[in-house]
């Protein structure tokens, strides 16, 4: 299974989630507001989107409404108050993933 993770930044929450679950899926991670934004071509390869907040879901149904709705996007309702690492952003990612998959 191929997961994209996403957040706003891309430097904490989902270089985390990818940097956990890379071992098990084939795993990316993506920003929305940053340098090089989540792409058309990174939403195509992804069997399974994960953001981390209902933000995010939106902000991808209005930049891309056609891979929105074919995709699967699910939100793990993690706030951006972590660093990259951290564990209890691991242990907080790792619990919400549990129920996800």
């Amino acid at each position: 299974m191929n997961i994209l993770f996403v957040c706003n930044q891309n430097k904490n929450r989902s270089k985390t989630a990818e940097q956990i679950y890379k071992k098990e899926y084939a795993t990316k991670s993506a920003g929305l507001y940053n340098e090089k934004p989540v792409t058309k071509e990174q939403l195509a390869w992804a069997d399974t989107v994960i953001v981390m907040e209902d933000a995010q879901r939106k902000e991808i149904s209005k930049r891309f409404p056609l891979q929105y709705m074919q995709k699967r996007i699910l939100t793990l309702n993690i706030p951006d108050v972590y660093k990259n690492g951290q564990p209890e952003l691991i242990k907080e990612i790792s619990e919400k993933m549990r129920t996800l998959l």
